[in-house]
């Protein structure tokens, strides 16, 4: 159907619409209701066939106002933070696995070449690292403490600084996909290079072992959750690339908004993490049983939440709709 034959044909519903959501006319709840359903379905067809058009602005413009007419005064469940992290976000973070996938093993290629490079040019670790960290670490090596470092400063003061930096290296994942998935792309090579790097290094010292126990303790959930930050700003990234049947910007807009949702969901993981790095790190001498419970008790959690949980919860819930729909 050609733009104009569209336009006149739905521009009547259109300004009835735009008249009750306007001027506050009163209106059923099913009449608001069907009329949204088929403003939105308007919108679909407008993306897909007439794209950077005046008609897709106008519905776009109409949309957002219809929403939050419907929305402005809804009110929010008391467990709506529960909710979130129970049941929204594990069945919205379901249909991003396969990001998640993409972001994982780009950080596994980029530790491979950063322990590599480490290993064939003594002199890479200093590039990437510092020649001031790798100093330290070295006089630690030689006192018989590969990860004295994580030892020093006051417990609150490294909780607090550490778990700041680990959100702030998260949200910076995800805001250079705003640059496309290049930009996140490359926050997750440079941490992934400077991680193969740096486990590398003290296994050219022979303290690996020592210093697995250690950095581990915390870096099971720091990493995992950076990846899955990375995985944020590839969704980010992807809706500027590959808009589909969306016009760019609406795409934008969608992606951005789904990454915002995935990057919120690792506060809390960060926190544990800095908790983890500021008051139990420093512990290095602990029992290997409890070391080794942390760091998998870690991977376990990270794995349930972000991956096992989202299919049973997803499929738990088609099971349920699938019933639903046997009993009408």
């Amino acid at each position: 159907m050609r733009e104009a034959a569209f336009v006149r044909q739905n521009k009547e519903k259109w300004i009835v619409f735009e008249k009750a959501i306007s001027q506050s006319l009163k209106i059923s709840p099913d009449q608001l209701a069907d009329s949204y359903i088929q403003l939105t379905n308007d919108l679909a067809y407008a993306q897909t066939y007439y794209p950077d058009s005046k008609t897709l602005l106008y519905l776009n413009s109409l949309a957002s106002q219809a929403h939050q007419k419907i929305y402005k005064n809804k009110k929010e469940h008391k467990n709506r933070i529960i909710s979130f992290w129970k049941t929204e976000f594990p069945l919205f973070f379901y249909h991003y696995h396969k990001t998640l996938s993409y972001s994982f093993l780009l950080f596994i290629i980029a530790c491979a070449i950063g322990s590599i490079s480490a290993l064939h040019d003594t002199s890479f670790v200093r590039l990437i690292l510092g020649d001031a960290y790798v100093n330290e670490t070295v006089n630690n090596i030689e006192k018989g403490d590969p990860t004295a470092i994580y030892k020093s400063g006051s417990m609150i003061g490294s909780f607090l600084g550490i778990t700041i930096n680990n959100i702030r290296v998260a949200f910076l994942a995800y805001a250079f996909g705003v640059i496309t998935s290049v930009g996140t792309g490359y926050i997750l090579f440079s941490n992934g290079i400077m991680l193969g790097a740096f486990m590398t290094f003290f296994y050219t010292k022979g303290v690996l072992f020592e210093a697995t126990k250690s950095v581990w303790l915390h870096g099971t959930i720091e990493i995992s959750v950076i990846i899955i930050a990375g995985c944020a700003g590839l969704v980010m990234g992807n809706s500027i690339l590959f808009p589909g049947t969306y016009s760019r910007r609406v795409s934008f807009m969608k992606g951005a908004k789904d990454g915002l949702k995935i990057v919120v969901s690792t506060i809390p993981f960060f926190i544990i993490a800095g908790f983890i790095e500021g008051f139990i790190t420093r512990y290095s001498n602990m029992p290997l049983w409890l070391a080794m419970s942390i760091i998998f008790g870690s991977l376990i959690l990270i794995i349930f939440y972000y991956i096992i949980y989202p299919i049973s919860l997803n499929k738990k819930t088609l099971s349920n709709h699938k019933n639903m729909k046997q009993a009408l």
